[in-house]
């Protein structure tokens, strides 16, 4: 029988796959594929989409993919990364080391590794590093709350065998669809089953208490904007997180999609074929519009 990754990798494979079928890279799009941040050329490879015919340093946006920390690399996320570029950005899509075969930290390892690849190579792509953005959804916006409270976090960060790119600094970011507190229930009998993939230790008090990001955002988190919709299977997780923000004075946007007339699932935004993915998308880069 089947294990909880294999189920999840196959699932959603399927699911992206019938998304994105037909499409292809937009005309209005450049964009540079395969590029290798790290030793693993597998999976520490990235691609850079820029909007074709501009010259200059861009605001950049760096995805961090979703996928239950065990599915997913810059394929699935290419043409949605390439719609944010062609709304102005420098985009940066990457493929970062999956669970269960490396274990957590591993995915924020490579993300920082990616932040610091793009402040050293800011001037062959033309990144403006004083204007960078993050977006991530699913278990993507876990991994980037966490990585903003270690940015932003000495304590936090101080947990970590990592250091943050010198200079690098997030002016806003983006949380779609996402976990941002780890809660134990009797009911849900997934998370257990996934944190013994994850996790090195497979789910420890201790553990669990990390990947909770919504306890260590201080008043120095960037502004951000989170989503969720309708039939997103996480959407009460904001009310864990708005409540943080509001007491610290963090500038914040929130937006629910989707109606009972009109419903819309988890991650729908990534679907660029629908039109309210367009206008979530349209919102979240004018948010990060007022921060450039």
């Amino acid at each position: 029988m089947p294990g909880m990754t294999e189920i999840i990798r196959k699932q959603f494979a399927e699911g992206d796959k019938k998304r994105d079928e037909g499409l292809t890279t937009p005309e209005d799009v450049v964009r540079f594929d395969d590029i290798v941040y790290g030793e693993d050329p597998v999976w520490q490879v990235l691609d850079v989409y820029r909007p074709k015919g501009t010259e200059g340093k861009l605001p950049v946006i760096i995805s961090v993919h979703g996928g239950a920390w065990v599915y997913g690399d810059k394929e699935v996320y290419q043409f949605y990364c390439m719609s944010l570029a062609q709304r102005g950005f420098a985009v940066v899509n990457f493929t970062y080391r999956l669970a269960p075969e490396n274990k957590f930290p591993a995915s924020l390892e490579d993300t920082n590794s990616v932040c610091g690849w793009v402040m050293r190579n800011a001037d062959t792509y033309g990144f403006d590093t004083d204007r960078i953005f993050m977006v991530g959804d699913s278990a993507g916006a876990h991994n980037l709350t966490l990585y903003t409270c270690i940015l932003t976090n000495p304590a936090y960060a101080a947990k970590y065998p990592f250091a943050v790119p010198e200079g690098f600094h997030v002016k806003a970011a983006a949380l779609n669809c996402g976990i941002y507190q780890m809660v134990r229930s009797e009911k849900d009998t997934m998370t257990p089953a996934m944190m013994k993939d994850i996790l090195p230790q497979g789910g420890t008090d201790e553990e669990m208490a990390l990947l909770s990001g919504v306890s260590y955002i201080t008043q120095n988190f960037p502004p951000v904007f989170i989503m969720t919709s309708n039939e997103d299977f996480l959407n009460e997780q904001p009310e864990l997180l708005t409540p943080v923000l509001k007491k610290l004075g963090i500038p914040f946007a929130y937006h629910f999609y989707g109606t009972k007339q009109n419903p819309l699932g988890h991650v729908f935004h990534c679907n660029i074929r629908l039109a309210e993915a367009a206008v979530c998308n349209d919102e979240e880069c004018a948010f990060f519009r007022r921060y450039m």
